[in-house]
């Protein structure tokens, strides 16, 4: 079991596919308001095993004072799976 409270993500990349990350990301966020979210997230880390399960994707965020995870998003509607600078 994991030592901190995490989400289990899949993650839609476009034509890159379905990715699967975990993201401490439980105290401002619960599970429906992240369905369908656009985010930003870093595909081309070496793959990690969170507790039983095996993270392949980096989720970007902010930690805030309180340990609070603030997720970094897209100003605007942009296309599933492009690179970011």
């Amino acid at each position: 079991k994991a030592r901190n409270p995490a989400y289990k993500l899949w993650i839609d990349f476009g034509a890159l596919g379905v990715r699967k990350s975990s993201a401490q990301i439980t105290k401002l966020y619960s599970r429906d308001e992240l369905m369908g979210r656009l985010i930003i997230a870093v595909i081309n880390f070496p793959p990690r095993q969170i507790a039983d399960f095996g993270s392949k994707v980096l989720v970007l965020g902010v930690v805030l004072d309180n340990e609070a995870v603030v997720l970094v998003q897209p100003d605007g509607d942009v296309p599933l799976g492009k690179r970011i600078l």
